[in-house]
């Protein structure tokens, strides 16, 4: 099974993805997450904004290494996680995916988040703006998708009962 999980940045994708990695686990299953900022080109191939690298355009994201990465390990693993802003964006990447989660936070949410979020320094207001801008241009779901399961990311903890039904774990 290959699962798509897109979203905006500090939406909880990964943690979504690294939760159902468990489950299968603990079902005896192979899984393996894939997250798509491990698929950027290298920093001086991304355009730039305001000439600051734009890693929230899909100018970044290497998309052909990413479906490949999803194909080989499709072959290697019983469950491939794909998760990231533009994980549902790719119609390529979209043939692939079994099922898809979407995490919706809102706008609100994501600012409160993401101006706490000091893994790469305090990122310029404008910037912020630009990560939900760019969110609402290039990370909503792209057509053609298999099933999707919307997911509040706005809770601490999902609906996890829904998750396993959608994916007929329960």
């Amino acid at each position: 099974m290959i699962i798509g999980i897109g979203g905006v940045s500090r939406s909880g994708k990964t943690t979504l993805a690294k939760r159902l990695a468990r489950h299968f686990r603990r079902q005896g299953l192979s899984a393996v997450i894939l997250h798509q900022d491990d698929f950027v080109f290298p920093e001086e191939q991304i355009p730039k904004i305001r000439g600051k690298t734009d890693w929230e355009h899909p100018g970044s994201i290497d998309f052909e290494r990413f479906r490949q990465a999803i194909r080989s390990n499709a072959n290697t693993h019983d469950i491939v996680i794909a998760e990231g802003l533009m994980a549902l964006y790719d119609e390529g990447a979209n043939a692939l995916y079994d099922k898809c989660f979407f995490v919706e936070i809102s706008r609100e949410t994501f600012l409160e988040r993401k101006s706490q979020d000091l893994r790469w320094g305090k990122e310029p207001d404008w910037y912020i703006i630009r990560i939900w801008d760019s969110f609402q241009q290039y990370g909503q779901p792209r057509q053609p998708l298999p099933e999707i399961l919307v997911v509040n990311g706005e809770e601490t903890a999902v609906d996890w009962d829904a998750v396993l039904k959608f994916l007929n774990f329960s």
